[in-house]
C-alpha cells in the first residue's frame, strides 16, 4: 500500500513520518520545502497555492494524510480553493484521512470557517475519505499564549478552555486509520483534560520552577466566549494520555 503524506514539514506531518516507518507501508512525501530528514522516502515538490506538483505526488498513491494547511493570509486557497482542485485529482485514492479540528463549526475565526469549508468540499466529492477532529496540540497552546512572558508574568485570557492533545498521539491514531478504512466523518480525537488557560499557565510555572505570575484578563466578543464556552473541547472525547504537564516536563528533556 503506497501512502502519500501531504504538508510533509509541518508539526503534524513530521510527526507523521517519524512513525511511517513501518515496512508495512510505502512512503511517499510531498510539501514546497523539501524536510531535513525525509527517513529515505521519496519526496516531491507540490504547492496548494498554484497546484504545482499536484499529478506527481498522487501518482499510484492508495492513501493519503492530508497535513498541509496554513493558518495565515492564504488559508482561502490552501485549505479551501487549492485543496478543492486537489480533491478533484484525487478520484482513484481509496482513502482521503483528512485531520480536521474540534470547534470550527461554533467558532467564529477564519481559519477554522475555512477548515469546515474543506470538510464540506471532501464530503460533497466522491473520493472515500475519514475526517477526524483533533482538539488543539499542546505545543499550539504552548506558542500561542505561554511562550513569552512580559515582565515576569503571563498575560492570559485565563479562564477559556483547551483540552491540547499530544501531536504525537494524533500522528499514531491518523496512520491507524489506513487499514481502518473510510469512515466518514469519525469520533473527535481530544486530549486527556480540560483545563483553563489560568491553570495551563499556572502548570508551566510549576514545572520550570519559574517565578513568573499569572495575569488573568478577558476579551469582549464571541471568540473569546466560544473559547470560554469550550467549543474547542470534547468531554465525550478524553482519548488522548499525554497531560499538558507530562508535555511540559518532556519538553525540557
Amino acid at each position: 500500500m503506497k501512502v502519500l503524506v501531504t504538508g510533509a514539514t509541518g508539526q503534524l506531518g513530521l510527526a507523521l513520518l517519524k512513525q511511517l516507518k513501518n515496512p508495512n507501508y510505502e512512503v511517499k512525501i510531498t510539501s514546497r520545502r523539501k524536510p531535513e530528514n525525509t527517513y529515505h522516502f521519496e519526496w516531491v515538490y507540490s504547492d496548494f497555492l498554484t497546484g504545482e506538483g499536484f499529478e506527481e505526488a498522487i501518482d499510484d498513491v492508495d492513501v493519503i494524510i492530508h497535513a498541509a494547511t496554513s493558518p495565515r493570509k492564504d488559508s482561502d486557497i490552501i485549505d479551501v480553493s487549492g485543496l478543492g482542485k486537489f480533491f478533484d485529482m484525487c478520484q482513484h485514492i481509496k482513502h482521503f484521512i483528512y485531520p480536521s479540528i474540534v470547534g470550527i463549526a461554533d467558532i467564529p475565526m477564519k481559519y477554522y470557517r475555512n477548515k469546515y469549508q474543506a470538510e464540506k468540499l471532501l464530503k460533497n466529492s466522491s473520493v472515500s475519505h475519514t475526517i477526524v477532529r483533533a482538539t488543539q496540540f499542546h505545543s499550539f497552546v504552548d506558542n500561542l499564549f505561554l511562550s513569552k512572558p512580559l515582565f515576569k508574568r503571563y498575560l492570559v485570557p485565563g479562564d477559556i478552555k483547551f483540552q491540547s492533545v499530544d501531536v504525537d498521539e494524533f500522528a499514531t491514531h491518523l496512520i491507524q486509520m489506513i487499514n481502518v478504512g473510510p469512515q466518514g466523518k469519525t469520533d473527535d480525537f481530544g486530549g486527556p483534560e480540560i483545563l483553563t488557560l489560568r491553570k495551563m499557565a499556572e502548570l508551566k510555572t510549576w514545572v520550570n520552577n519559574e517565578s513568573t505570575k499569572v495575569v488573568n484578563f478577558s476579551f469582549p466578543g464571541k471568540l473569546y466566549r466560544a473559547f470560554l464556552e469550550g467549543k474547542n473541547t470534547n468531554e465525550q472525547q478524553k482519548v488522548g494520555k499525554i497531560t499538558f504537564e507530562e508535555y511540559l516536563r518532556n519538553k525540557g528533556t
